[in-house]
């Protein structure tokens, strides 16, 4: 299984956010720091925004910050609401066309899998992937320090 990129972008939204917490941050510097179009940005954060994950402030000096207490952010939450594709296979989709259904063993395996992957996901939150904020903070600084000022 692979998380879609607007997961993965919602994901690095936050920790940027989580890193940069003293400040509000603007979507062109998340953009420019991870190397993401704007563009795609742009969705992902009206997203999370409707979520309440992150926060707006609109007007000259405006940007956007977490919404919630890293700590409140379940990672496993985060992924149910950014993801929606849980086909793992074909006899997953209501529409599934396979010739064994019914008598495969497959379905309920991999049903399996995916509960006990939301189980270790919901055990952490952003605050955890914040652990090292520092060493993240390196990481992913703004390329112009210019703009604070």
């Amino acid at each position: 299984m692979r998380l879609s990129s607007f997961s993965d972008y919602s994901l690095r939204v936050l920790m940027f956010l989580g890193v940069h917490a003293d400040r509000l941050v603007t979507i062109g510097e998340i953009a420019e720091a991870y190397g993401i179009s704007g563009n795609h940005l742009t969705k992902v954060v009206h997203h999370l925004g409707r979520l309440a994950y992150i926060e707006t402030v609109r007007g000259k000096g405006g940007g956007i910050r977490l919404g919630k207490a890293a700590a409140e952010i379940r990672l496993g939450e985060l992924i149910r609401q950014t993801e929606n594709d849980w086909v793992l296979v074909e006899c997953f989709a209501t529409a599934g066309n396979c010739q064994i259904n019914g008598a495969c063993r497959l379905p309920p395996i991999l049903d399996e899998a995916l509960t006990a992957m939301f189980a270790v996901l919901d055990r952490y939150t952003l605050a955890d992937l914040l652990f090292q904020q520092a060493d993240l903070g390196q990481m992913i600084p703004l390329r112009d320090a210019a703009r604070l000022t």
